[in-house]
């Protein structure tokens, strides 16, 4: 998904910086969902299909499309192996190209805080879903520290430096998910906390990752070399460092879910 700041037009380099957490983090999610098998998807915002690939892979979908505004994105997503019957097209969360009641699951994976309007977003989820189907999200607690580069974004700030945001960093937290949910009209809604971690192989491999991140690279790239070179530093001594130089980072997302019954 996109903002006026925040791109994702890169899927390799996506891969690297949150597909490894957006299957960590779904991982978690689809063992709390349990959906049942050969029920007709959408997953909305669905990026370079990390998550879409999931979902293939764990819920044995009947059919399954994904849709996002960003058309490289897509182009990686379709040049996974396991998504060769996926349909994707590109668009707008907020005005899904659908018809109504034509999904069994509607899923929005760490996307929700990048619509503008996140109630938009929710009410054509239930739109495009048919009575009984399931509408469902999972997001990063951006603003309670959740997101798992937290670190480095928060170090950035406090030295006054601007950090692009999407529209609705608030549509993570819990309750108002909660809220979303229940003011569309859904039932049986429920919600839950995703604690995931990732290891890098050492802070290298974490810094090069953070460099290719479309919300932070070019902060990073910006500073002046004896700046980076301190700011560096004071990142290496806020991250969890293993014994052998692994570091271990942790990301926090809540997840809600809900039933549509008319």
């Amino acid at each position: 998904m996109t903002t006026n700041e925040i791109r994702f037009d890169d899927g390799a380099a996506y891969e690297r910086y949150m597909g490894v957490w957006s299957q960590l983090a779904g991982k978690a999610f689809l063992a709390w969902l349990a959906p049942p098998s050969t029920q007709q998807w959408i997953d909305i915002g669905c990026g370079n299909g990390a998550f879409t690939e999931m979902l293939v892979e764990s819920c044995s979908p009947s059919t399954i499309d994904g849709i996002d505004p960003s058309e490289a994105q897509l182009a990686y997503a379709r040049t996974r192996p396991l998504l060769s019957a996926a349909q994707f097209q590109q668009g707008d969360a907020m005005s899904l190209p659908y018809a109504d009641n034509c999904f069994d699951i509607a899923v929005m994976p760490l996307v929700i805080f990048f619509v503008p309007d996140p109630a938009k977003g929710v009410a054509e989820m239930v739109r495009v879903v048919r009575a009984g189907g399931i509408v469902t999200a999972y997001a990063w607690d951006l603003l309670g520290g959740g997101f798992p580069y937290d670190v480095l974004r928060t170090e950035l700030i406090s030295r006054g430096i601007h950090v692009p945001s999407p529209p609705s960093p608030n549509a993570g937290n819990r309750q108002v998910l909660h809220d979303l949910w229940l003011q569309t009209g859904l039932q049986d809604v429920e919600t839950y906390e995703v604690v995931v971690e990732r290891m890098f192989r050492d802070f290298d491999d974490y810094w090069s990752t953070v460099l290719v991140a479309p919300s932070l690279g070019a902060q990073l790239a910006a500073m002046p070399v004896d700046e980076l070179v301190g700011f560096k530093e004071t990142v290496r001594s806020r991250l969890g460092v293993c014994a052998d130089g692994r570091i271990c980072c942790s990301g926090r997302a809540n997840a809600v879910k809900g039933r549509r019954v008319g």
